[in-house]
């Protein structure tokens, strides 16, 4: 697997790097949120625009990534907009969602940004053709809160992001049982020895929370951790998540 940097991180080398998620829907609980977390020296932090109520006044947005920027300095920053239909806060149309996405790459309003793969193909290729130009990382990723897919579905998916010319690919997945872990598990193992950028991926909610610390076994590269609040069902909370990654690291290969 081929490492991808991320202003000053690197995914696909060592232990897993931890993420954490900015949720706040009002300016001022954003940047409260982007200082508390900041403090805590997470790896990345994610800055999840679908809860901003005003996600669509670009101004703000790009006046609103500026502060936070002055606030986390060197630390890189995701900024994602999660579609309601992959588990998402806000229901946009795709033209509203296509909008905003080439706003954040144009802008250059994070280091990375997220760019879903299941839209119409059309319009997302103009998206990675910018980002190159704009030198900003894509992570291109899908979500199902329903179900686990089936392993060869998992690598598929991931793969083709690969192909679409992702800079990272990355898919989570709800676990209805134990096999459904184990599934992802397996999956995310065989994705990692057959994909030439960096992989993350994640099992859902309480069963799915192995998932979240074992990535650098199986070859996850990325976890995303918990300080304010969290985005999706299962983060662990940063110092905790932290210390287990420490505890599982392998320094015998």
């Amino acid at each position: 697997m081929k490492s991808t940097k991320i202003r000053n991180v690197i995914l696909g080398k060592g232990r897993p790097k931890i993420a954490v998620p900015v949720t706040g829907k009002t300016e001022q609980k954003i940047l409260e949120e982007a200082r508390e977390i900041v403090a805590k020296k997470p790896d990345l932090i994610e800055w999840r625009i679908d809860f901003f109520q005003d996600v669509t006044d670009f101004t703000t947005l790009a006046d609103i990534a500026a502060k936070i920027r002055n606030i986390i300095k060197d630390t890189a920053l995701l900024v994602t907009f999660r579609t309601y239909q992959e588990g998402g806060n806000l229901n946009l149309p795709d033209e509203e969602y296509f909008k905003i996405i080439r706003t954040l790459i144009e802008n250059r309003l994070g280091d990375a940004v997220d760019i879903e793969r299941y839209h119409d193909e059309k319009n997302l290729a103009p998206l990675l053709t910018l980002s190159k130009t704009k030198q900003v990382i894509i992570i291109m990723s899908n979500h199902d809160f329903y179900k686990t897919p089936s392993k060869h579905t998992i690598v598929e998916r991931l793969q083709s992001m690969e192909k679409f010319g992702a800079d990272v690919a990355k898919i989570a997945v709800m676990p209805i049982d134990k096999k459904d872990v184990l599934e992802l598990l397996s999956a995310t193992q065989e994705a990692s020895e057959s994909i030439d950028i960096p992989i993350i991926t994640m099992s859902m909610g309480d069963l799915g929370k192995v998932s979240r610390i074992c990535g650098e076994t199986f070859g996850s590269s990325l976890t995303f951790a918990s300080v304010t609040a969290a985005s999706a069902p299962g983060q662990i909370e940063l110092t905790h998540l932290r210390q287990e990654l420490y505890d599982l690291e392998i320094k015998d290969i």
